[in-house]
């Protein structure tokens, strides 16, 4: 049985004393029955990665370079971020996509840098309302897993993935359990004809999960936790999240 993972994505909040205050408070509930991890900014990952140390919780970045090193100001590689320690790394979030016209492509050269490193990347995927309505989420979300599939090859298996209806983040709206279900499935299946491992990954939903509908949707069979928004900077919230995760 796959073990959920519930990860925090604080997006660009924070500062010295609430995050403090956040971690102190998160685990002071421990113990967790589920992995638990919190996706922060790059200026902070060394006091998270000092914080948390030894605690049971894992930490990561928001995003990496698909560079190993270079003239790339402002970017920062998957090596560097290794050297904090970091578990995980998100990439291709919607935000990222949108707002710094990331490909399927370019997404797929980061999760593969990050893998080099020894970082597990949770790819993004999800569609927009326009696309939805319009019928096109089997083929949005099939295509932007597939560009990720293929440039890791046989690592195909050691990422994780999670599917983010990009209409439902930060709009009050939320799939139902059986809409996202159904593109879970969808992701499972896929990923069962690229690599023997697909009954062992981790797909995650990662659109607007709160304290009152994580037990719907984490019912699901193939949703195996959450990649939490808004309700990651609330550590009663994203505690909620986490006990029913386990």
């Amino acid at each position: 049985m796959r073990r959920k993972l519930v990860a925090g994505n604080w997006k660009m909040h924070g500062n010295h004393r609430d995050n403090a205050e956040l971690l102190s408070d998160i685990m002071a509930a421990r113990p967790f029955g589920c992995e638990v991890s919190v996706c922060v900014p790059y200026p902070y990952l060394s006091e998270v990665a000092v914080g948390l140390a030894g605690s049971g919780l894992l930490w990561g970045a928001q995003d990496c370079s698909a560079h190993e090193r270079g003239a790339y100001t402002g970017e920062v590689s998957a090596a560097m971020l290794a050297e904090f320690r970091c578990r995980y790394v998100i990439v291709g979030h919607s935000e990222r996509r949108q707002y710094h016209a990331e490909t399927d492509q370019g997404v797929a050269d980061k999760a593969k840098a990050a893998l080099a490193c020894g970082i597990t990347p949770i790819v993004c995927v999800g569609e927009t309302l326009v696309q939805r309505e319009a019928g096109q989420t089997e083929a949005v979300v099939k295509r932007q897993l597939s560009a990720v599939i293929h440039a890791l090859g046989h690592c195909a298996g050691e990422m994780v993935v999670a599917y983010e209806p990009v209409w439902a983040i930060g709009t009050g709206r939320v799939a139902t359990p059986d809409q996202a279900q159904s593109v879970h499935a969808l992701l499972r299946a896929q990923l069962s004809a690229a690599t023997p491992h697909a009954g062992d990954m981790k797909i995650l939903y990662g659109g607007s999960m709160k304290p009152d509908n994580a037990a719907s949707l984490m019912s699901q069979p193939d949703i195996d936790g959450g990649l939490i928004g808004g309700a990651s900077l609330k550590a009663a919230d994203f505690v909620a999240i986490c006990r029913v995760a386990g």
